[in-house]
């Protein structure tokens, strides 16, 4: 089999937003593109799942607003007229007490806290908001940075809880660019003009998202390939990429994009330097266990309870249907109870019933009202690499996309720099590698089916 020499032969490894927009850019420049995914479905941490007889996101998702780069994309996949917007209200549950945190008014009877104490936490958030040098954020550890401006007892009552719930105990090891990422995106509608932070769905979910999507790649002549587990990427005699799946199962190639987490990356590239091996393995991942939930009836009206109670085995409890219209759930409501644990924690071996257990009786604590009776469905999804956590001087340690093998790229999560993993920022990380990548030359031969790998370096 031969190819143009005009037309270059791109794989990307991965078919979460990041590889899927990847392809659908590269594609549109005029390349040749096979998209491979090993999950049965296109999505990656955006795939959809069946809860009984529905079906929605497998992980809480929400647009915002302000999420430019993912409605612009929609707009292309002819759905962002579809976005149903709404208000949201928002919880926080403390001392063995869930208060309501919505607006000012409810800010200023929060009881936890004295006046001043809420003046000084009003104060950090708003400080965050106006940094622009976030750069400068990473020498600092987000704990010290947070207690010089909210004080020790904002610090201990509020913000550590909150960290460990998202970070375990890497918040040790985290700068203070995590907090201003954070506080930056709820800020964003101020730069949209609006007074409140809007958050919509799509009517079907990411399901109905990623539907449209593949129609897109595909009217694009994207090759698309899921349950497709990449084993190896080796460079040839001739400098190609030979994409190898399953014995016997190649492809070849002039560029590779591993959109993978860090170690699957390092572990599929074998030909890396040992340098190079190292800088992928140093980045420490974030890692979540995430039930969803069908219930009869709602817990309340917040759309998201943050959990300040080291007692409560959940970071939070994520209301969906307080925001999607119930009918899509069959008149039923649907809660998401994430817990972020290290991507080497031993609760990723507990069974589905010790969790299932665990998390029914916290919620009980929490909403004297809950019955088990209202629970229709109980799934557990577990992700090991979520989301890199971003350590003192992150930046600077971070591997280069462009490896020491010719013609084969690493870009993913941990390139986020300066925000929060999300589609948004996910699609925009895509965006620039797409056109970084718009610079690469084509090919100088036709392709032969007979090349061979190089020896392992």
């Amino acid at each position: 089999m031969t190819y143009s020499k005009s037309q270059q032969r791109w794989a990307i490894v991965g078919g979460g937003f990041l590889g899927m927009t990847l392809a659908l850019r590269l594609a549109q420049q005029g390349k040749s593109v096979t998209l491979y995914e090993s999950a049965p479905s296109f999505g990656g941490l955006a795939s959809a799942w069946q809860l009984g007889d529905v079906v929605w996101d497998r992980h809480y998702h929400i647009t915002l607003f302000s999420d430019l780069s993912l409605r612009s994309l929609l707009r292309e996949l002819g759905l962002e007229e579809e976005i149903c917007w709404q208000k949201a209200r928002t919880g926080f549950y403390v001392d063995s007490k869930l208060h309501s945190m919505s607006n000012a008014l409810e800010f200023l009877r929060f009881p936890p806290l004295n006046l001043l104490e809420k003046v000084r936490l009003a104060a950090t958030i708003l400080r965050a908001s106006r940094i622009t040098d976030w750069k400068s954020l990473e020498k600092v550890h987000v704990s010290d940075w947070l207690e010089k401006w909210s004080g020790s007892h904002v610090l201990n009552k509020i913000w550590l809880p909150l960290l460990r719930a998202k970070l375990g105990e890497s918040y040790r090891d985290t700068s203070a660019a995590f907090i201003w990422a954070t506080i930056a995106r709820l800020y964003a509608a101020r730069r949209t003009g609006t007074k409140t932070e809007l958050f919509g769905y799509v009517t079907g979910g990411y399901s109905r998202i990623i539907q449209h999507f593949e129609q897109i790649l595909l009217r694009e002549r994207v090759e698309c390939h899921v349950g497709q587990a990449v084993r190896a990427i080796t460079s040839t005699t001739s400098g190609r990429l030979r994409v190898e799946r399953t014995p016997g199962n190649i492809g070849l190639f002039d560029k590779v994009v591993v959109t993978a987490a860090a170690p699957i990356a390092a572990r599929v590239c074998a030909q890396l330097t040992p340098a190079e091996k190292k800088s992928l393995g140093d980045i420490k991942y974030q890692g979540i266990i995430c039930p969803s939930l069908l219930l009869e009836h709602s817990l309340s009206d917040f759309y998201i309870t943050n959990i300040a109670d080291g007692r409560i085995p959940y970071t939070a409890v994520i209301e969906m249907s307080s925001i999607v219209d119930r009918q899509l759930f069959g008149g039923r409501a649907l809660v998401y109870l994430p817990k972020y644990v290290s991507s080497d924690s031993i609760d990723f071996d507990k069974p589905d019933d010790q969790i299932r257990e665990e998390f029914m009786c916290a919620l009980e604590r929490m909403y004297p009202r809950f019955s088990r009776n209202h629970l229709l469905c109980f799934q557990v999804s577990r992700v090991k690499h979520l989301v890199p956590i971003p350590t003192i001087n992150y930046s600077e340690s971070l591997p280069k996309v462009e490896t020491s093998v010719p013609g084969l790229f690493i870009l993913n999560s941990a390139h986020i720099l300066n925000g929060t993993l999300n589609v948004n920022e996910t699609i925009q990380l895509a965006e620039s590698g797409a056109r970084r990548f718009a610079r690469q030359q084509p090919p100088i031969a036709d392709y032969s089916e007979h090349e061979l790998p190089t020896a392992h370096r």
